[in-house]
């Protein structure tokens, strides 16, 4: 969930989830169908309509790099084009699939499902998750950057991997943990006791049609397949 990818105008979270899941699922069953790729790209065409255009254009290189990489494996040991073209459907459906949770901001998923009374410990779990992978990813880049200022040399080497990245890794992990646990704390937050939302994220008219599109798509290319 990258601040840069994410919607300024999100569906729904839970509608969100539930169309990712959708995507997959239909894609996955679907792979061996010539319509898989016309519901494919109408799904993200669909996606660009309600917003979704930079989580779109983000998904491309990595579609492309998937798809060419394991359709040249699948070719390789079945030695089908045609099967290629299943596996590059079913990296396709992931890739499109993922695309609603990379636009979707994690305060808006928390404050969903907070809304609609999920165990407090759940979305406790769900807020720490979302602040350790940005700090993680920052601390890896800070790590690598120090590497390179002290001329560590290359990951590949082992001692090197160890010594210079996986130990002062490990040791910012532990520090990381025991913050944000105390940051959780101080702020009074609880897994028991009542508890409001202060910004309550309701359903529009637009997430009402967003999931009648979708359906219809998904229904569409699972009776015509």
């Amino acid at each position: 969930m990258s601040i840069a990818l994410q919607s300024r105008h999100p569906v729904y979270p839970l509608i969100g989830i539930v169309s990712a899941v959708m995507i997959i699922v239909c894609g996955l069953i679907t792979a061996k169908s010539r319509y898989c790729m016309i519901f494919l790209a109408a799904v993200w065409l669909l996606f660009i309509c309600f917003g979704y255009w930079k989580a779109c254009l983000a998904v491309i290189p990595v579609s492309l790099i998937f798809c060419a990489v394991l359709g040249g494996i699948t070719f390789g040991i079945s030695h089908s084009p045609q099967q290629s073209v299943y596996a590059c459907c079913r990296i396709l459906a992931l890739c499109i699939g993922v695309i609603p949770g990379l636009a979707m901001h994690p305060a808006s998923m928390v404050r969903c499902f907070a809304a609609l009374k999920v165990p407090r410990m759940f979305t406790l779990a769900m807020m720490i998750t979302f602040s350790f992978f940005p700090l993680l990813a920052s601390e890896v880049k800070r790590i690598r950057e120090a590497m390179k200022t002290r001329g560590a040399g290359g990951l590949a080497n082992p001692r090197v991997f160890y010594r210079a990245l996986l130990i002062p890794l490990m040791m910012r992990l532990i520090n990381i943990s025991d913050t944000l646990a105390l940051s959780v704390e101080t702020r009074g937050f609880s897994a028991g006791g009542e508890y409001t939302v202060y910004k309550t994220v309701k359903l529009r008219s637009v997430d009402i049609l967003f999931a009648i599109l979708l359906t219809g798509l998904c229904l569409a290319v699972l009776i015509i397949r």
